[in-house]
């Protein structure tokens, strides 16, 4: 979908609720609760505090916001491995995801995504690694989450930028999730690693003097909450309240309090990642 369809959809989504707001589904009204499912190894978006091994993060607190919005909705929620996300949506254990996870092409077949926060994969280090440049690491191990979009955008990007050039290609080691990721690297099994952009500046305060961040994100995306499509009442009802958080500014705040200001966006877009 392009970036002027996305604005028409939701063009079309205002002049509906302006005349009459969007209604939550009545059994999750009748219910009053919310039932959500994250990955809780995705810090700063969701994991669980070391100290309190309380659920925190970016994303929870924007769902606990929503939910407030919504009624005051309790959230039930439920953890799963990064690859079953998408399953617990489909089986309506989740009755939306808001856990990282990217808007991709390939996962609208059966769901849409409203996009609230912009990523993009970036090459990091240990500190003491030779790599000054992205292209230092063509023909090194590097490791990424195997469910994500990086795979293939590190293969793209090996393709421009390495074997274009004469330069050996990248070898990809694939990981369960970034913190398995980053355990690689710290082991010296991987030269090298790939995570969102908005994941970094949270591990380089956890660990400070670590890591060190190689090139700029080497593809632009959006994170989106995730609905079923035959429940567009519900995603429409949410994308309100978040079209109401951005303008009220506690959508920012929240950002901003996990560092990510910088990763805003100005409008919910549906559908709107182009890879």
């Amino acid at each position: 979908m392009t970036r002027l369809s996305h604005l028409l959809a939701f063009a079309a989504l205002a002049a509906v609720t302006s005349a009459q707001a969007a209604e939550l589904p009545a059994e999750i009204k009748q219910a009053g609760a919310l039932k959500l499912t994250v990955n809780s190894t995705y810090a700063p978006m969701e994991y669980r505090d070391p100290a309190s091994n309380e659920l925190v993060g970016l994303d929870i607190d924007l769902a606990n916001e929503l939910a407030k919005r919504l009624g005051g909705l309790k959230i039930v929620w439920s953890e799963t491995p990064f690859a079953e996300l998408i399953p617990s949506l489909q089986t309506k254990r989740a009755d939306f995801i808001i856990s990282g996870i990217s808007d991709r092409a390939s996962r609208r077949e059966s769901a849409d995504f409203v996009d609230y926060l912009t990523t993009g994969p970036q090459f990091f280090v240990m500190a003491e690694s030779d790599a000054k440049a992205a292209t230092d690491l063509c023909g090194k191990k590097v490791g990424t989450t195997r469910s994500t979009s990086f795979p293939v955008e590190i293969e793209k990007w090996s393709k421009q930028n390495c074997e274009a050039g004469g330069k050996p290609a990248i070898q990809y080691v694939p990981g369960e999730n970034s913190i398995d990721v980053r355990n690689q690297l710290k082991q010296g099994r991987i030269d090298a690693a790939v995570q969102g952009s908005e994941t970094l500046p949270y591990a380089q305060t956890q660990e400070p003097g670590k890591y060190r961040v190689v090139g700029e994100s080497f593809a632009k995306g959006y994170q989106g909450i995730m609905f079923r499509k035959d429940d567009a009442a519900l995603r429409e009802v949410v994308t309100e309240k978040l079209i109401a958080m951005i303008a009220d500014g506690s959508y920012k705040a929240v950002l901003d309090k996990w560092g990510l200001g910088a990763n805003a966006v100005t409008e919910p877009m549906l559908n709107v990642a182009p890879q």
